[in-house]
């Protein structure tokens, strides 16, 4: 009798499939949310059938080991931002050049019209299926050793990047030390001076709590970084059709969220870093870093053509 009940069990189990999404910050944070709504949208659409639980913090790796592990379908999701994207869709790179939007509705409109959608297919052959663009947020710059006005004032700092080509490429270009290097680390080298500063988001400044290991804060808004809901192809090929929508729905549903709690940070995060220490310079001169950067542009737009980044810069 035990062991036909124990036969049994794994067929009443099977009923519902288990999936993993995860992040690489902590699950207060704009793409906490994001997962949190994805994984309830999903549960909801699928009437229970599918659930996705969200890990947060890397406890499942940093961005990088997280596509790598949805590429080799041992993880069935993640949202990642896309800084170690290019290092598997190279056609992302382009993405990533500062100052290549005006604000984070022009870079939106970019993501959720043509030229975004076209790249969403060109993870297709790389063994994803890119579900929807979320959002990481305009990155500016922070760090331990003095106010940065102006781009000569980066030159000699050592900063961490992303593990980004592109990001590297333009960081030198402004005279910066780089230091690519996994999220999960970045407090710890901040917090041990094995790196001056770092630039992220203020949704990421806050959620990581660098206020504590860093002084300086300047909205340089050098880069608009997206962020991508990824998922492993063959896990999304063997969906019914129904299943295939509820999970495209389920990421636009949690792109809004996602969205929602980017604006809601940028509104309050220098006032709150402030009140937690950070001397923040607002007003910087956008021009001053743009023509630092001349050099670095020339080579980009050899690398990816004139026409496709004016075709971006230029989207209505």
């Amino acid at each position: 009798m035990a062991l036909a009940v124990g036969a049994l069990l794994p067929l009443s189990a099977s009923a519902q499939t288990a999936m993993k999404i995860s992040i690489s910050i902590g699950q207060n944070s704009h793409q906490g949310i994001g997962i949190d709504v994805f994984a309830k949208e999903v549960e909801q659409r699928t009437n229970g059938r599918i659930k996705v639980q969200p890990f947060y913090s890397g406890s499942l790796g940093g961005e990088r080991e997280s596509i790598e592990a949805v590429q080799l379908g041992t993880q069935e999701l993640t949202l990642t931002s896309t800084g170690p994207v290019p290092n598997f869709v190279p056609a992302a790179r382009i993405l990533d050049i500062p100052f290549l939007f005006r604000d984070k509705a022009h870079a939106r409109a970019v993501l959720d019209g043509p030229i975004g959608q076209e790249m969403l297919k060109e993870f297709e052959s790389k063994g994803f299926k890119a579900l929807a663009w979320a959002e990481n947020g305009v990155r500016h710059m922070t760090n331990s050793k003095r106010a940065v006005n102006a781009p000569e004032d980066l030159k000699g700092l050592k900063m961490r990047t992303m593990e980004n080509p592109v990001h590297v490429a333009a960081y030198k270009g402004f005279g910066i030390v780089t230091t690519p290097m996994a999220f999960p680390e970045v407090f710890t080298a901040l917090q041990q001076g094995t790196v001056d500063g770092q630039e992220n988001p203020l949704s990421v400044i806050m959620a990581a709590k660098f206020d504590q290991v860093q002084k300086h804060l300047s909205l340089t808004g050098h880069v608009y970084s997206p962020a991508i809901f990824l998922m492993n192809k063959a896990a999304f090929d063997k969906l019914s059709a129904a299943d295939k929508q509820a999970f495209l729905d389920a990421a636009r549903e949690a792109t809004k969220a996602n969205r929602a709690r980017v604006d809601e940070d940028d509104a309050k995060g220098v006032a709150e870093l402030r009140s937690k220490g950070m001397s923040v310079v607002e007003n910087i001169d956008k021009a001053k870093f743009q023509s630092a950067l001349s050099p670095v542009y020339a080579q980009f737009e050899s690398q990816f053509g004139k026409a496709n980044i004016e075709r971006i810069r230029n989207f209505k």
